[in-house]
């Protein structure tokens, strides 16, 4: 579970609901002070929110870039259906589309996908790669989760077949080391479980079960034509993608790579000064040009 430092937005961004074909989706939309250079989406993980991206809101659009951070459906402020077939990854693929031609003024968006975030990113380009000038694929790997990562969603979805959101908190904490529940900004804050408990069930076991199955589609992605310039960007650890492998992927790719110092599975608020540099100067460049690698 990523863990911002803080659910307040900075004074640059506003909490809204944004209207679009497919309905309104909670974000918080941050604004460039001067007239923006390109505008951005972006989506967060498997029992995430829009504040995930909280840390790294003022920096990317004191760059010049409008940042859109979006709940999706049956993601905290977000509401969404009680079946779990309203999660397919089509539909959260096309809600994403039209996230995208709500903000883009139907102009292209850059689109950036943490974790789970990636890879319902992914399954939007590769339904519409038109609608975006840019794909930055954060601690997102091209397949399913490690086994052991496997197994916790497992168990976390066992778990919500039989318990309320209530009492999968408590246990969750209850298996939290002791390090974490004497740190302030990782403990048992009020903020993270309020987030928890306005999770959709639904949402949450059709997401995990796509995290345990999803498909390699890097083929797929590296195979558009016009190519879609892409930025695999990472911790220097992750357990739930190896390191190694998203190396492996961005080569496949063709891709920018960027390993963020100091960070593991979510450099967006281990380190979100440092990955928000990483992202603009990719978006700088829209990605064009022979593989580099920070």
């Amino acid at each position: 579970m990523s863990r911002p430092p803080t659910f307040v937005p900075p004074s640059c961004a506003r909490a809204h609901a944004l209207p679009t074909a497919r309905g309104a989706f909670a974000v918080l939309d941050a604004a460039p002070p001067r007239a923006p250079r390109g505008t951005a989406l972006l989506l967060p993980g498997y029992t995430g929110s829009k504040e995930d991206f909280i840390a790294m809101l003022e920096p990317l659009s004191a760059a010049g870039y409008r940042v859109v951070a979006v709940d999706g459906r049956g993601q905290y402020e977000t509401s969404g259906p009680e079946e779990q077939g309203a999660y397919a990854q089509r539909e959260l693929a096309l809600d994403v589309l039209a996230q995208a031609g709500a903000v883009g003024g139907g102009g292209p968006v850059h689109l950036l996908g943490h974790s789970l975030g990636g890879q319902i990113a992914r399954a939007a380009v590769l339904t519409d790669a038109s609608a975006f000038v840019s794909l930055t694929l954060m601690s997102s790997g091209p397949a399913e989760v490690t086994p052991g990562q496997r197994e916790k969603v497992k168990l976390l979805s066992d778990a919500l077949s039989v318990m309320d959101m209530e009492q999968v908190w408590q246990a969750m904490r209850a298996l939290d080391p002791p390090e974490d529940a004497d740190d302030p900004l990782r403990g048992d804050r009020e903020d993270l479980r309020r987030r928890w408990l306005r999770h959709n069930p639904a949402q949450l076991l059709a997401t995990g079960r796509q995290l345990r199955t999803e498909p390699d589609r890097v083929a797929e992605l590296a195979a558009l034509d016009p190519p879609l310039p892409v930025h695999v960007i990472s911790g220097e650890h992750d357990d739930t993608w190896p390191v190694p492998l998203l190396d492996a992927m961005a080569e496949r790719l063709g891709a920018h790579r960027t390993r963020i110092a100091g960070a593991e599975h979510s450099p967006n608020t281990d380190r979100p000064e440092e990955t928000a540099a990483a992202v603009v100067r990719f978006w700088d460049g829209y990605g064009r040009g022979p593989q580099k690698r920070d």
